[in-house]
């Protein structure tokens, strides 16, 4: 057996790209679609054990975690998981125990499925976009029927059996124009932690890193898709929910960005791939036992092997693999580095990093100059919470002082005096609606 290799997760995808659903900004659509049908495309049960071999041979322990994955996972069906918990307990050395995380749409979680769930101890991460409008604009089945009421009712399914999901909430255009409804939909299932993901799609057409003539990074309307959020308007999307947040609900609840920002500013390293110096550890196992580079890179070209003929620690471990991750920070150019906030996203997933940067080099994150907006708007509220948490203050208190900095920030500023925020705007065209 190979030498263990430094830790490393692995998201399953046991039929693929197979979905009950046709959500229109799946990015499954711009790389494979199934092409057999369902019942031909799960994991065959020889696959699955050798996976769960593998994976439990390379990993440190004494706890493994797996991600279920797709497309629509449930698709595999229940007898499929019901294997798979039989042949972790094959596998885990005495004192071991395997983390099982579902990332579902929901649409299947019927009273079998739940109770199921619940006696193995899987998380669940559910995807809901907030409001029914919200949601139900991009999420469909076949017929082209919203999905909304079904995962509502999965979602209060699942707490029923004592499973809280976490809450997954893609930002598209159309979402960002009402923040605080999406937000406060998530929060009334009180489920206790959501996280927010920003469509960004390139057009067909727009494959190389352009720029516009004032050199701001900034993408001519025709080079994304309808349905992708600007990199300004997801910057005023985090900060609105950032201010419910941090006011209301601190401690009730947390906002995944908020809560790897806060654990940077205090000192630490951000769990997000996205967010860390370099990623490459999070490995894609498809459903033909195919292993690629990343969930977003499920290419041809970044097909690194397969679990038939080369073992998954050496996959782990491939020069190619950790060139992809350490391609993440070499890459970066001038402007990135040059930047106050690169601890905090380290130029970002590198699925977006098609702009050029003020300087003419490639490789500037679309989501810029929203990522400087948000970090930059949470400064004096991080800085306060970073503070009192250190001080062991308890969260009612954190968010009276927080709710009291603000009223501070904004005594005596009118509508045309500059923002508190620094924006360098007007109050009127800035924060103005945010000042209560």
């Amino acid at each position: 057996m190979p030498e263990k290799p430094q830790p490393f997760t692995v998201m399953v995808k046991p039929v693929g790209s197979h979905c009950n659903l046709r959500c229109s900004y799946c990015y499954y659509l711009e790389t494979e679609r199934p092409t057999a049908p369902l019942q031909q495309a799960r994991m065959t049960d020889e696959l699955l054990e050798l996976f769960i071999r593998q994976y439990i041979e390379a990993s440190q322990g004494p706890e493994v975690s797996i991600v279920w994955h797709g497309g629509e996972p449930s698709l595999a069906g229940l007898d499929f998981y019901r294997r798979a918990v039989q042949l972790q307990q094959k596998y885990l050395p005495e004192g071991w125990v395997c983390w099982n995380n579902l990332q579902t749409n929901g649409v299947l979680l019927d009273e079998q499925w739940c109770s199921f769930l619940a006696e193995a101890n899987f998380d669940v991460g559910l995807s809901i976009d907030g409001t029914r409008e919200q949601h139900d604009r991009y999420r469909r089945d076949a017929r082209g029927e919203g999905s909304y009421a079904s995962v509502i009712e999965s979602a209060q399914r699942l707490k029923a059996h004592g499973i809280r999901p976490d809450l997954l909430c893609t930002v598209t255009s159309s979402t960002a124009k009402d923040a605080l409804a999406a937000y406060r939909a998530l929060r009334e299932l009180e489920s206790g932690w959501m996280q927010f993901i920003p469509i960004v799609r390139q057009e067909a057409a727009a494959s190389q890193a352009i720029t516009n003539p004032n050199g701001n990074g900034q993408l001519s309307a025709a080079s994304v898709t309808s349905d992708s959020i600007g990199s300004a308007e997801y910057g005023e999307f985090l900060c609105t929910v950032f201010d419910e947040w941090v006011l209301h609900d601190l401690g009730r609840l947390d906002v995944q960005m908020f809560a790897e920002t806060a654990r940077v500013w205090a000192g630490g390293s951000a769990g997000l791939c996205w967010m860390a110096e370099t990623c490459g550890r999070a490995l894609i196992v498809e459903v033909d036992g195919g292993v690629y580079s990343c969930d977003h890179f499920v290419t041809p070209e970044h097909r690194i092997g397969d679990l038939a003929t080369t073992n998954l620690a050496e996959l782990a471990e491939l020069p190619a693999q950790l060139l992809f991750g350490e391609r993440k920070q070499s890459s970066l150019p001038s402007q990135c580095r040059r930047c106050e906030w690169l601890e905090f996203c380290n130029g970002g997933c590198p699925k977006d990093r098609f702009l050029l940067s003020e300087d003419g080099e490639p490789g500037l994150n679309y989501l810029c100059a929203g990522f400087k907006r948000f970090f930059s708007y949470a400064r004096p509220f991080m800085d306060e919470l970073t503070r009192l948490r250190k001080q062991g203050i308890n969260a009612s208190t954190i968010m009276a002082n927080l709710q009291e900095l603000k009223r501070k920030q904004w005594q005596g500023v009118g509508r045309n005096d500059p923002c508190p925020c620094g924006s360098g705007l007007k109050a009127k065209n800035c924060c103005w609606l945010r000042r209560a």
